[in-house]
């Protein structure tokens, strides 16, 4: 099974060992076959508390960590 990849920017570090990253992606609609934009905000846990807001990061999809965290930060870009 391959996991999720999503590129992002970290928009919170308040907690310890996790961030909020924001990630925006275009989607198509349906009906009218128009792009725009839908932005997700997951919390993302970061083990050495290494990243700011305004880093540019990847996560990946991993086994839930906690009742909201379900990502991991693998690299800043």
């Amino acid at each position: 099974m391959n996991k999720k990849k999503l590129k992002g920017i970290v928009v919170s570090s308040k907690m310890a060992k996790t961030l909020i990253v924001e990630a925006t992606r275009l989607k198509l609609h349906k009906k009218y076959k128009k792009q725009f934009k839908v932005t997700g905000r997951y919390k993302v846990h970061d083990e050495k508390g290494q990243f700011l807001p305004g880093d540019k990061v990847i996560i990946q999809e991993s086994r839930p960590l906690s009742k909201d965290k379900r990502w991991v930060v693998l690299k800043k870009v």
